[in-house]
């Protein structure tokens, strides 16, 4: 009997909507028979900057042992899936910080012939959705990693509509995840760990 592949869910959230389609995508994952571990990024915003902010504090705390990601994460799994709201069409830093922390790793050649996918939310329609996946990919195209996307390969992608990866408009918690959402992650959760399978075994 082969073994599980080995998913790595490492995410950003500082409101929440990224961490709900994480957890989903890992949920979704390990029922497809996937390892999963699901582990968010350190946060470098300054604690007043989070108190700030109720929904920020608030989420803050409902995460605190969620387990943080090492580049130990990144070189365990078959497969990484990356999350990350979007700042200004682009990947939040916190996010950003921890795929520099791979350097090492990519000196060594340890990133490369991974799968690798992404999802991202935002508080506006559209809102970067599309620029923050794509410059994103960027690292993986450097990893020499396997970029798996959803494409439109179940017909439920036409419902949200976005190719690159899960997206979600959580328009400042007016939002919140959907059902629409939940699918698409799901979708691509699925889609990961087949090709990631077959990846491992070419």
């Amino acid at each position: 009997m082969s073994t599980p592949v080995k998913v790595a869910i490492v995410y950003y959230s500082s409101t929440g909507t990224v961490s709900r389609l994480a957890t989903e995508l890992g949920d979704a994952a390990t029922k497809a028979g996937a390892e999963v571990r699901v582990r968010k990024v350190t946060e470098l915003a300054p604690a007043e900057a989070i108190a700030s902010n109720e929904r920020w504090a608030a989420h803050a705390e409902a995460t605190a042992d969620v387990p943080v990601a090492t580049p130990d994460d990144v070189l365990w799994a078959d497969a990484v899936i990356f999350g990350t709201p979007t700042r200004f069409g682009n990947v939040a830093a916190q996010l950003k910080q921890f795929l520099d922390t791979l350097g090492g790793l990519w000196a060594e050649g340890k990133l490369a012939d991974k799968v690798y996918s992404g999802f991202v939310g935002t508080a506006t329609l559209h809102g970067g959705q599309e620029s923050t996946l794509l410059a994103l990919y960027n690292s993986v195209h450097h990893f020499g990693g396997v970029l798996v996307t959803p494409g439109y390969t179940d017909p439920s992608k036409f419902a949200d509509g976005n190719p690159y990866g899960t997206s979600h408009v959580d328009a400042q918690g007016a939002n919140p995840v959907d059902e629409v959402a939940l699918t698409a992650a799901r979708v691509q959760a699925e889609r990961v760990v087949r090709l990631a399978a077959a990846v491992r075994t070419a």
